[in-house]
């Protein structure tokens, strides 16, 4: 029993590591911090996910009692975005910046580690953002409630299997944390997948109604192309960095994020 706790126990520090480390929500400092915490935290990235994607559901549904679905979602953006620190954004920005702006391996990296943004990150960022506002405000507010809890634990989930997919592709004794440059086990894997199985029962005992306006098909779309735009990236990192790199993981979770929006927001004809 007490060996049951100590692990329950340790789980729990690793969550609040995860939030530290993703978010800019405050957590009780540790004592006696161990670096490999970090590489272990990530398997509850996705428990993250599920935290930032209530929270901004919930700010969404209080904008959209207040104005139309286009401020509702560009406030429940903004707010997801302080809430992180921007800190996926800028692994966007940065991996469009080096990927559009370097033709080496070493020159690519050399720009994503540069802090100014250039003209592919600002792009990027700004595609990014607009796709996600307009994809949400297309939907209804309660299929865009549920779409924002899914959506940022599925793409951090979907963002953490490159870890265990690719090598690290970036410069180990220059990496902002170097405890995350090692590989993620099936294991860790499989317990990544359990926050967003959660998230999923979460949605359907709280939001059935919101579940039912969500057609199989535009669950499945959204399903494929957040697996071809996770796909996308891992060869896109394994062919020009030969491996992941934090930045490539940020871009990765804000590309399949926009694309689960865009399979719930998408309207079909055959159906």
């Amino acid at each position: 029993m007490a060996s049951i706790l100590s692990r329950i126990g340790y789980e729990a520090r690793l969550i609040l590591v995860a939030v530290q480390f993703l978010t800019r929500i405050p957590v009780p400092s540790f004592t006696h911090y161990d670096p490999q915490w970090l590489h272990q935290s990530s398997r509850h990235f996705p428990a993250v996910g599920l935290l930032v994607g209530v929270l901004c559901a919930g700010v969404f549904w209080l904008a959209s009692l207040l104005f139309n679905p286009l401020v509702a979602a560009t406030v429940s953006s903004v707010f997801g975005i302080k809430l992180t620190g921007a800190f996926h954004e800028d692994g966007l920005a940065d991996t469009c910046d080096g990927l559009g702006g370097g033709l080496t391996r070493e020159r690519t990296l050399t720009i994503m580690k540069d802090s100014r943004l250039g003209t592919y990150g600002t792009l990027g960022l700004v595609s990014a953002l607009l796709l996600k506002i307009t994809l949400l405000a297309a939907m209804p507010v309660s299929v865009a409630i549920v779409a924002l809890i899914i959506a940022h634990s599925a793409s951090r989930l979907l963002c953490t299997s490159l870890i265990a997919l690719l090598p690290y592709g970036g410069e180990v004794e220059h990496a902002k944390a170097k405890p995350m440059a090692q590989q993620l086990t099936l294991a860790q894997g499989f317990l990544a997948s359990g926050w967003l199985l959660l998230g999923i029962i979460l949605v359907l005992l709280v939001f059935p109604r919101a579940v039912q306006l969500i057609s199989i098909w535009q669950a499945l779309l959204a399903l494929l192309l957040a697996l071809i735009a996770t796909d996308y990236m891992r060869r896109l990192l394994r062919r020009r960095l030969d491996g992941y790199t934090g930045d490539g993981l940020g871009a990765t979770q804000q590309l399949s994020e926009v694309a689960i929006y865009a399979g719930l927001a998408a309207t079909l004809p055959f159906i």
